[in-house]
């Protein structure tokens, strides 16, 4: 981690309101929360100001609102679940900066958490002006004493939130921001080698940075997930009606052309996008022209768990299939427990966040069998690429 990154832990917190942004950033359906990952990782952090006597405001966004209130992204259901794991009172305001945030920072007590509602309500919040997004910050910041930032999912945003805040408060960086850094640190810096990178997903542009970052340093790239069939045609393959980025065959053999790049054998391959669709299990080199590939094949899952085999150092970022469908979860299934296999072995093994982390979890495999999972999603993948995440560089001194 960076030398210059102040801990939250380092902070004198006892009696002081702590500004926290945290990542709450959960599906929520009906008024219920899904996957309450983020949810619970963000617990530690504040039990460990309360039990320090601070008195936490926490600030996080769900889903995208165009910066006006929005009742679909509502913070209130994902308050309930934090005041349930977290075993202590939670104090939803009603509002962002507006009175009944105010009133709920004034009357905060050191046994309790506020939660503001959600920061992307503000427009200043994403405002590309640096003035607005100023005085929007200017108000959060007069909330409290003290600034954490233990989101690192956000970091990749130059948010109110995220950056300005911390440039008008004493500010440090919280566990899950640490903990992030310092693996990622291992996987930039002289990682452990056999080094292999799996990535899976839907399409090839969503993840071409990181592609062209990390394949120069990698010993092997597996691919899988619906980017996989634009390799496969890049190799003068048949993909049916697979998920095709035509734009990026040119690009895709070149990728190939390092021989670094290991792809499906085997595809299972269906009628429609449905879990009740008529499906098989096809050759990768020639999926029929009538059928689109949902997941890899079990001979793909073997493939790819020899390929794996001796490595010491594992990413995984994105599913193989359709892993929310149970007919087209297999090859994610496959993967994650040979990834995990390695990590008894001694290997970093490290998931991506977002469909990843979210996998491991709706596939019932013990988290604890992967060094790390992240938090991150595309501010891991921003920072394997090598950029500058603006809510990292404001957090060092």
């Amino acid at each position: 981690m960076p030398s210059r990154m102040r801990l939250a832990a380092d902070l004198d917190v006892e009696g002081k309101r702590v500004l926290v942004r945290s990542d709450l950033n959960v599906p929520v359906h009906d008024g219920a929360v899904g996957d309450d990952g983020r949810i619970r990782a963000s617990v530690p952090l504040l039990r460990d100001l309360l039990d320090r006597g601070a008195r936490p405001v926490v600030v996080a966004h769900l889903g995208r609102p165009k910066g006006e209130p929005d009742p679909a992204t509502s913070l209130a259901p994902v308050g309930e679940r934090l005041q349930e794991l977290l075993g202590a009172p939670v104090r939803m305001a009603q509002d962002v900066v507006g009175e009944s945030a105010a009133e709920a920072v004034r009357a905060t007590e050191p046994d309790r958490v506020v939660l503001l509602e959600n920061v992307r309500w503000a427009p200043g919040e994403t405002s590309k002006d640096d003035a607005a997004r100023g005085a929007f910050a200017d108000r959060l910041a007069a909330f409290a004493d003290l600034y954490v930032d233990d989101a690192f999912g956000a970091v990749h945003r130059k948010h109110a939130s995220v950056y300005d805040v911390a440039t008008r408060l004493p500010h440090a960086a919280g566990p899950l921001v640490a903990a992030e850094v310092a693996v990622l640190e291992r996987l930039t810096s002289d990682p452990a080698r056999p080094y292999a990178v799996v990535l899976g997903g839907s399409k090839v542009s969503d993840k071409l940075q990181v592609i062209e970052a990390l394949l120069p340093k990698v010993d092997t790239l597996l691919v899988g997930g619906g980017m996989c069939f634009t390799f496969l045609a890049a190799q003068g393959h048949a993909v049916g009606s697979s998920l095709l980025e035509q734009d990026q065959v040119e690009r895709c053999r070149a990728f190939l052309e390092t021989g670094k790049v290991v792809l499906p054998v085997d595809v299972v391959a269906a009628d429609r996008f449905a879990a009740d669709a008529a499906s098989e299990v096809v050759s990768a080199e020639a999926i029929p022209s009538d059928r689109m590939g949902l997941d890899i094949g079990p001979r793909s899952v073997e493939l790819f768990a020899r390929s794996l085999a001796g490595s010491q150092t594992v990413f995984w970022n994105g599913p193989m299939g359709v892993f929310e469908m149970a007919p087209f979860a297999e090859g994610t299934r496959g993967v994650a427990e040979a990834v995990a296999a390695l990590t008894s072995d001694g290997a970093l093994t490290v998931v991506g966040g977002g469909d990843s982390a979210a996998a491991v979890r709706a596939l019932g495999i013990d988290e604890s069998r992967f060094t790390h999972i992240s938090t991150g999603g595309g501010a891991s993948l921003e920072y394997l690429e090598g950029k500058a995440l603006p809510g990292l560089t404001v957090l060092e001194d």
